[in-house]
């Protein structure tokens, strides 16, 4: 946010901004921004139209920050004053779930009435000279930008400006799968306050908090098909506001709820590729909607306000100050909408949570948008925190990652796995010095299971010529070399082998020389699925043939066995990021039209083909996990409906776990990145099929990974680039935890570095005399 608004009025339309400013839309942020303007620019000419009267609103309550309300002090300490006079603070969130309360503490809220907050703005234009037009429709965006400097359209998530002008903001919106109402309760909740109805029709939320020492609003929500099965879609609006104080009469205490004006709606996230066109700038819920359920946007459009505000007065045009304010507000923008987005979708998919240990649900839905962590949650209250943990059989100061997994047969001393990285450093498919060093140091690095690159099971299924494989003799001694190393100098650290094939995606450069780029000489045949090229200028494969197929399927059984007397502990068979396994699985790269094409059942067939081949050859002593591309980023893709399907039947053939990556299956991908992005994806396997799961992506904090296993996301975390730039990433999280259980182990060589090194000074002796 831009910092403190200081008075530089100027006399033209550059250094202090336009002279004549029209608003459409007289909510929160287009009320402010004319404020700040006027304030700033006694001499500037700003009007306000709102459609309907002054005391009309739509919603109860207003939520701000503590970082907002730092804002709104700096830049209009009287409107601050008078805000501050009527806030409600409380620091408690409640979650009640079949019929137990579960209460975490020191989170720290403040929210006053929306009504209130509309009448100190309107009283603060007026000081000030702006003029207000109430129950006036404004002019069209593009009439007022002829007669007037700048147009802010505040007209809110149904804004017809950006609407008008789509072509210049590139709007996008998504509707979303829940129905929710906006009400108000005649008391004042003393806390944030989240309940669960599970009724014959569905699950049901209630969202709550108080906005006065009398008054709280309520927000009921639920998918679409329960708003259906319930009713409430033939309902008015009297008898919906009874029926939901119904349902939540003992959270309500038996008291009434209360509409005004309130309508069942689903929440539209939108998005903007440019929040300005030519001199109209888009403020508030106009550019951007982030979810109800982790703050106002009241709040993010008050901070547009401030932002616009405050560029306008530093820039020296306009149209440097738009693209100032856009550049400053986006990234915080993003990121709410990220927060937004995950905590929306949590509640869009509250059924699949609901059977989760009471505490864990309480921790799940608290840390849900992944803005509050668990690290985060231990400041705000220990006390709940380690609760949650006990729960969930951490032993006293053990944070959950140091928890130990049985997976399969195999118990993992910690939840960190080393993901596999393709290292590019063999010859002749057999693993060398470096791998040794590589694999060895990120063992004596702690984690409970450190995995190798994708390992080839022949040599027309590598990658680049620098692959690593298993096809003969020479390279299990070499493997076995390696593993004998991790089993010796690092015990209690597992490792496992990855196989696979490259299909389509095969004989390329190695990465640092251009990715995926095919080689300039020395190119050797690949097949696949089906013959489509990964990119346009990719070498076209040969669709394999029933024989072929049954060669391949022979090649993963022997590198299986070869796994084995190499003395892994643990065959990953990867299915994932477009190589040969997941050209079968995607229907954007299998076409075929036999008994492995088709749909679903066609796709997995050479998939579990392999797998049961590789199963049968692998000892039943040592754990077997898939690895899949859980969605393509793609239309007409892999669906999540589809990775629910898939880890299904891998978990009947044998499947002890399902490694859930995403994507890297067609090159024209979308992913949508982003910190543990594609942990949603893990979450949802491990919770609708009880099947154990690893996280993979942007997971990079022992927080994350603490946050994720204790709300019951996944069950291991594998980080790669982390474990690149500190081998000793697991050991480094226990130390900065205190941690010194048996979680982990330092070698015996390490242990005098067991403790983070002194730093230098940063304090200094106080001044004791000031001289002159």
């Amino acid at each position: 946010m831009a910092g403190a608004l200081t008075m530089a009025p100027a006399s033209d339309g550059t250094g202090g901004g336009p002279l004549s400013v029209a608003v459409i839309g007289g909510g929160p942020g287009g009320l402010y921004a004319a404020a700040l303007l006027k304030r700033l620019d006694p001499d500037r000419d700003i009007t306000v139209w709102e459609r309907n009267a002054p005391d009309d609103t739509f919603g109860f309550g207003v939520v701000l920050s503590d970082e907002t309300l730092g804002g709104i002090e700096h830049a209009d300490p009287a409107v601050y004053a008078a805000l501050q006079a009527d806030f409600v603070r409380w620091d408690d969130i409640d979650i009640v779930h079949r019929g137990r309360r579960h209460t975490s503490g020191g989170h720290g809220f403040a929210a006053l009435g929306r009504r209130r907050l509309l009448a100190v703005l309107h009283t603060r234009c007026q000081e000030l000279g702006v003029r207000l037009h109430f129950g006036t429709e404004a002019p069209p965006a593009v009439e007022l930008a002829r007669t007037h400097d700048l147009v802010i359209a505040a007209d809110g998530v149904h804004s017809l400006t950006r609407e008008a002008q789509a072509d210049g903001f590139g709007p996008r919106i998504e509707e979303h799968r829940c129905r929710y109402i906006w009400l108000s309760a005649p008391f004042a909740f003393d806390a944030f306050r989240f309940e669960i109805a599970e009724t014959e029709h569905g699950i049901m939320q209630l969202h709550g908090y108080p906005y006065s020492d009398s008054e709280s609003t309520v927000i009921v929500e639920m998918r679409e098909e329960v708003w259906q099965a319930a009713g409430f879609e033939g309902l008015d609006e009297q008898s919906s506001v009874d029926r939901c104080a119904k349902i939540f009469a003992e959270a309500l205490g038996g008291r009434p709820l209360r509409g005004n004006n309130s309508a069942w709606t689903t929440f539209r996230t939108v998005v903007n590729d440019r929040w300005s066109h030519g001199s109209t700038v888009l403020i508030g819920d106009a550019a951007h909607t982030a979810h109800f359920s982790i703050g106002s946007g009241t709040k993010l459009a008050m901070e547009d306000a401030l932002a616009l505000a405050a560029t306008i007065q530093e820039q020296p045009t306009l149209p440097a100050a738009l693209a100032a304010y856009e550049e400053e507000r986006r990234p915080v923008v993003a990121s709410t909408q990220r927060a937004a987005l995950a905590s929306l979708r949590w509640f869009e998919e509250l059924e699949r949570y609901v059977g989760q240990p009471p505490k864990q649900f309480a921790f799940n839905l608290l840390t849900r948008s992944r803005r509050v962590t668990h690290d985060n949650l231990r400041l705000r209250d220990e006390r709940f925190t380690e609760a949650v943990e006990r729960d969930f059989g951490c032993p006293p100061g053990t944070p959950p990652m140091f928890t130990p997994f049985r997976l399969g047969p195999l118990t993992l001393r910690n939840r960190v796995v080393v993901s596999p990285m393709d290292m590019y450093s063999a010859t002749d498919g057999v693993p060398g010095d470096f791998h040794l060093v590589h694999l060895g140091a990120r063992a004596l690095g702690g984690p409970g299971l450190v995995m190798t690159e994708m390992v080839c099971v022949s040599p027309q299924g590598r990658i680049t010529p620098a692959c690593a494989g298993l096809w003969d003799d020479e390279q299990a001694a070499a493997w076995r070399r390696i593993t004998d190393f991790v089993h010796t100098s690092a015990p209690g650290t597992a490792i496992g082998i990855q196989l696979g094939h490259s299909g389509r995606k095969g004989s390329t450069r190695v990465m640092w020389e251009g990715i995926d780029e095919p080689l300039p000489e020395g190119n050797w045949p690949l097949v696949a699925a089906s013959p489509l090229p990964y990119r346009p200028d990719s070498q076209i494969p040969h669709e394999l043939t029933e024989p072929e197929l049954a060669a391949i399927r022979e090649e993963f059984a022997a590198a299986a066995r070869r796994s084995a007397d190499s003395g892994f502990d643990l065959l990953e068979l990867h299915c994932a990021h477009g190589y040969l396994l997941s050209g079968f699985l995607s229907p954007l790269t299998n076409h075929r039209t036999d008994s492995y094409g088709g749909d679903l059942a066609g796709r997995l067939r050479f998939p579990l083909e392999v797998l049961d081949a590789v199963r049968a050859q692998w000892p039943d002593d040592r754990p077997l996990t898939v690895r899949i591309s859980a969605t393509d980023w793609a239309p007409g893709g892999t669906t999540g409906d589809d990775a629910v399907a898939i880890a299904r039947a891998f978990a009947e053939h044998g499947a002890d776990a399902i490694d859930v990556s995403t994507g890297q299956v067609v090159s024209d991908e979308r992913p949508a990145y982003g910190r543990s992005y594609q942990t949603p994806y893990a979450d949802r396997i491990r919770n609708e099929t009880g099947i154990p799961v690893i996280s993979v992506g942007a997971i990079s904090s022992w927080d994350d990974v603490n946050s994720l296993v204790l709300a019951g996301r996944t069950d291991l975390c594998a980080l790669a680039r982390p474990h690149l730039y500190d081998p000793h990433w697991t050991l480094h999280a226990a130390a900065e935890q205190d941690y010194t259980g048996p979680g982990v182990a330092w070698p015996a060589p390490y242990r005098a570095g067991s403790r983070r090194p002194q730093t230098g000074r940063t304090d200094g002796p106080k001044p004791r005399l000031t001289l002159n």
